[in-house]
């Protein structure tokens, strides 16, 4: 089985957790014998292979910037065909598009487009017009076109067949996994942070949470907050609040397992894969009940309402007061979800179409 793995809308450390998804997804699939994953990469994320075999798409006129992405993604749109001239099409049983667009077409092999999240039909007032309609444009127009669609969650193929009229049976959830060989328990102690891994992205209600913190340090003046991901530039940091910007994934790994507790309060996630990797490192969760966090985290975190400030005093409150219940049914829940299970899920998927 030779999947080929199309990347060429990836902009390295910039697309959050769907990077993380789709590298995972090539390393494991590498991994399973009988399997050779070729990765389509562009000329700035040449290195995203993951150890696999793989192929620069030139053609792709790749960018950082985004009105360098749209430009490059028009012009692939309209210059399909020499696109598809770069890719191996002829080596490959299905193409998978991992990161939602269908860049190039392909018509000549069954393909698969992944679907991570609706969250511009949910919450449309976080994104401009502009970002709204692209997004239904070239999401929605990728997901009708694919031979089948992945989603990541029960929720967002609720979604999906409800916002967009796929029929479910063309749908297959597949949950996203954690690195259980990197998160894990340690031996260090707890110390009085709670920490946030998150992009500095409106859906990610770090405003709020702000807010939470000052209440919670009126009785707990020690407690400070870690924050980790792109985006905070430009933001002032409020007392209490410790900004370490893009860190290794090991330094995360070490966060996991000295901080009190994660606390995470998305107003929106399609899955949510922090969570799970602080339940895998015996860190106490306590999380947002909204989008598919309810389904990721099951019993195994305390759960909030995002949208209310004292709410998530309240969960970090009870999660602080008696972690070992949390911590317990977090190392209990985690090894559901693997890098391995989500690839060889995927597989089966493959196989199925060809």
């Amino acid at each position: 089985m030779r999947p080929g793995i199309c990347l060429l809308t990836l902009v390295p450390g910039v697309v959050g957790g769907s990077e993380v998804y789709a590298r995972s997804l090539l390393r494991e699939l590498g991994r399973i014998e009988g399997v050779e994953p070729i990765a389509l990469l562009p000329s700035i994320a040449a290195d995203a292979h993951e150890g696999q075999r793989h192929a620069v798409v030139r053609a792709y006129r790749a960018s950082t910037s985004t009105p360098g992405r749209l430009l490059g993604l028009g012009g692939a749109l309209l210059a399909g065909g020499r696109l598809r001239r770069e890719l191996p099409l002829a080596e490959l049983d299905v193409v998978h598009f991992p990161l939602t667009v269908m860049v190039p077409r392909v018509t000549e092999r069954p393909t698969v487009v992944s679907v991570l999240d609706l969250q511009h039909e949910l919450l449309p007032d976080l994104f401009s017009p502009a970002e709204r309609a692209y997004r239904r444009l070239v999401y929605h127009g990728s997901a009708r076109r694919a031979d089948r669609v992945v989603v990541i969650s029960e929720h967002v193929k609720e979604t999906v067949v409800e916002r967009l009229g796929i029929p479910a049976e063309r749908i297959t959830p597949i949950h996203l996994g954690a690195d259980l060989d990197r998160f894990h328990p340690g031996g260090e102690p707890r110390e009085p942070f709670l920490l946030y891994p998150a992009n500095r992205w409106p859906h990610k209600n770090h405003e709020r949470l702000f807010a939470a913190l000052a209440l919670l340090r009126r009785e707990r003046p020690e407690l400070r907050l870690v924050l980790t991901g792109a985006g905070h530039e430009g933001h002032p940091a409020p007392d209490g609040v410790d900004v370490l910007g893009r860190v290794p994934v090991e330094r995360l790994a070490e966060l996991y397992r000295r901080a009190s507790a994660l606390v995470y309060p998305s107003l929106y996630e399609g899955f949510g894969v922090p969570p799970i990797e602080a339940m895998a490192s015996g860190c106490p969760v306590a999380s947002s009940w909204a989008g598919s966090l309810r389904e990721a985290c099951g019993d195994a975190a305390r759960l909030f309402d995002p949208t209310d400030a004292e709410a998530i005093v309240e969960a970090v409150r009870d999660v602080l007061a008696d972690p070992a219940p949390w911590v317990a049914r977090g190392l209990e829940r985690a090894p559901r979800f693997t890098w391995a299970a989500c690839a060889r899920a995927h597989l089966d998927v493959y196989r199925e179409l060809v």
